[in-house]
């Protein structure tokens, strides 16, 4: 009998990878890619949402780098809805957060907003197109930092704002440091598909802002919700702190990934010639530190809780998928930028968790939330709406640390790709 290869080893992330692409074809719909249920199917009652679209395209423009048979043709699929489908105003501009009139059921106020956090993902989508050579889709990152620069950059404030209302008159009186987050990837992905790092520098100065600044001063531990004025809400959403995107408290998943960005905006500094400040290194260390030190098992089982209050206590206790794939790319990250094997041991823990818990053998893809007891739920999530975190996941060890994951991948690109 063939030995079975170990999770988070060269062989097992490739085979994995097919997996992932393979469930996540049939997300595709003719207005962009749809919500999966938790076999695989489209739920028809969801409205295609652009930040599922956006992600599921930077997903098939990484397959298409990979040579994956049909993920060009996805890309393009992509990148055609979010230039000129219904997600695209073409009245207003921007992007609406889901495709407007569909499903009643959903919240309409939300949808009726352009959101920074859409948006960044159609940056990340178009840039990752256009390291790909797809066609339209330097031209769509074109469009889409125009957007951005006009309606969501706060040069004053060195970060996004929030969102708007469809016709951009008026402007959430909300900052978000998760759709900031976001953001940070998306300009360095950017900046990899264009040269342009003014990109670059701006993703340094919204982490500047929110970890040398906010997380450091609260002992790494970051609050995420802000005035307009970027002080904090500490008490945010504590009558609902499962929020699928701003919960209250604490969330380590977020430490994990800054870790990790903060390493790829390194590299793109020396890319552009720029001095790579010192803080980037020390504080990448001590978010990792502090995350793995206080969430990884915080209430006794395996797993990290997606938030914890400001005693570290866990204050909801499922544990997300994504968490788990930013936590592998962090410790490999981290390994790969200092010359160090010090995380290894965390780096393959986390995979064979990963591969025991979140993987599903039965009906593909990830099972996007568990219980503490690692059993599949659905409290904060449902289904298996994308496959961005855990596509990055298997990628990322198999490439380079670049300024963005498409750009990790071009030394490595086989022969033979497939449009």
């Amino acid at each position: 009998m063939t030995a079975q290869p170990t999770p988070g080893e060269p062989a097992w992330l490739r085979q994995e990878e097919h997996n992932l692409y393979a469930f996540a074809a049939s997300s595709a719909v003719s207005d962009g890619f749809g919500w999966l249920d938790t076999r695989g199917e489209l739920v028809a009652e969801r409205p295609t949402e652009t930040w599922i679209c956006a992600r599921m395209t930077h997903v098939f423009a990484l397959a298409d780098m990979r040579g994956e048979p049909r993920a060009g043709r996805l890309a393009d699929h992509g990148v055609r809805a979010l230039a000129s489908g219904p997600l695209h105003d073409a009245v207003h501009g921007g992007w609406h957060e889901a495709v407007p009139g569909e499903s009643a059921s959903q919240d309409h106020n939300r949808r009726a907003r352009k959101g920074a956090y859409p948006h960044a993902f159609v940056v990340l989508a178009a840039a990752s197109a256009t390291v790909a050579g797809r066609p339209g889709a330097r031209a769509l990152l074109t469009r889409a930092l125009d957007v951005v620069e006009e309606y969501f950059w706060d040069e004053d404030a060195g970060a996004l704002r929030e969102s708007w209302d469809r016709t951009w008159a008026s402007t959430e009186d909300y900052r978000g440091a998760n759709s900031n987050m976001h953001a940070v990837e998306a300009f360095l992905a950017a900046a990899d598909a264009t040269g342009d790092h003014r990109w670059t520098r701006r993703a340094l100065r919204i982490a500047e802002r929110l970890v040398h600044g906010v997380a450091r001063e609260h002992g790494w531990r970051l609050p995420e919700h802000f005035t307009p004025d970027w002080q904090a809400l500490p008490e945010y959403n504590r009558d609902r702190p499962d929020h699928p995107f701003r919960p209250f408290g604490s969330t380590t998943g977020h430490l994990l990934e800054w870790s990790r960005l903060l390493l790829h905006l390194a590299v793109a500094l020396e890319k552009a010639g720029d001095t790579v400040p010192a803080w980037l290194h020390t504080d990448a260390r001590a978010l990792f530190g502090h995350a793995v030190e206080r969430g990884w098992a915080a209430d006794g089982d395996d797993g990290f809780p997606y938030t914890l209050d400001w005693s570290d206590t866990p204050v909801v206790r499922e544990r997300m998928h994504w968490v788990v794939a930013e936590a592998t790319m962090a410790a490999w990250a981290l390994d790969h930028r200092l010359g160090t094997t010090e995380r290894a041991g965390l780096y393959e823990r986390w995979w064979r968790y990963a591969a025991r818990h979140h993987v599903d053998t039965d009906h593909g893809g990830w099972h996007h939330e568990l219980d503490p007891a690692g059993r599949p739920a659905g409290g904060v999530w449902s289904g298996k709406p994308d496959t961005y975190h855990a596509c990055q996941a298997v990628l990322l060890p198999q490439g380079v640390l670049a300024p963005s994951v498409a750009g990790g991948l071009l030394p490595t690109t086989p022969p033979g790709r497939t449009p």
